[in-house]
């Protein structure tokens, strides 16, 4: 699918208010992750208001598109998606980390959209690969989608959902790598080096395709690239930086789990207005 230049820039528009979203939500919260929040925005941006087949009036429909988002600590950028897309009202965000909400600080059933709760990491792509096996015995044509961090495909559990998604041709199933270069720790590289991983995604059977994550274009166009890649499951392995669109969280390891305070959400702010 070609998109307009006026759909790009109504998606980078919407990615903006989702990361106002983010910020708002978790400085009223007082704790949570906008590190990785903000860095896959574009990402899931683009996913649910341009290529994900889905009704937030009937959040079980059968023909549904699925979405997971294994590292589940970057829940309000899912959170803010849901409620931008229509499956609970805004003010519910606000709710975010409270006793009795159904937005907790990793996500759970009790969130309309949310299928399966999360993280856990390193289950996420199991999860989806069940998704996806469920979609071809079932012989329904809904795709399915998994998002990872790139500390947490340090674990040994996604790797053999990878062999498994190869050996099983899931074809209906597409990984989108969030490879912000940080995790919990400090950087991955010097953690854990994930290079060359193009290659050991390929060696494992994958249709591969990397990408700027914050690229509007290019985002669309590897997801019409998975759409179409047939016997082998897709990979979008997504260079983005931590803590995007805000100069001061960006690149800055502290983020990673540090809820803004009211003076950084303000500063924030402006810089996203």
């Amino acid at each position: 699918m070609i998109y307009s230049e006026a759909q790009i820039k109504d998606l980078e528009n919407k990615a903006k208010e989702i990361r106002r979203l983010i910020i708002q939500m978790l400085a009223n919260a007082g704790s949570g992750h906008p590190g990785g929040s903000l860095s896959a925005t574009d990402l899931i941006t683009a996913l649910y208001f341009a290529v994900l087949r889905h009704d937030p009036k009937n959040p079980h429909w059968p023909q549904r598109d699925r979405f997971h988002m294994s590292k589940g600590h970057c829940c309000p950028l899912w959170y803010a998606v849901l409620a931008e897309s229509g499956y609970f009202p805004k003010e519910k965000l606000f709710t975010l980390r409270k006793l009795g909400s159904i937005l907790q600080g990793h996500p759970d059933r009790r969130t309309p959209g949310v299928d399966v709760a999360s993280g856990s990491l390193g289950q996420g792509l199991s999860v989806g690969l069940g998704m996806s096996l469920a979609g071809k015995i079932d012989r329904r044509d809904y795709r399915v989608y998994v998002l990872l961090g790139d500390g947490e495909i340090q674990e040994g559990n996604i790797w053999e959902a990878a062999m498994a998604a190869s050996h099983y041709k899931c074809d209906n199933l597409c990984a989108i790598i969030d490879y912000n270069g940080f995790q919990i720790d400090g950087r991955v590289k010097e953690i854990m080096d994930l290079e060359p991983l193009v290659d050991k995604w390929q060696a494992f059977g994958w249709h591969t395709v990397e990408i700027d994550g914050h690229n509007m274009t290019q985002i669309l166009a590897a997801y019409e690239e998975a759409r179409q890649t047939k016997i082998k499951p897709t990979v979008i392995i997504a260079h983005t930086i931590k803590g995007k669109g805000v100069s001061f969280m960006e690149n800055v390891g502290d983020f990673h789990g540090r809820a803004p305070t009211k003076e950084e959400a303000e500063r924030a702010l402006k810089e996203l207005a």
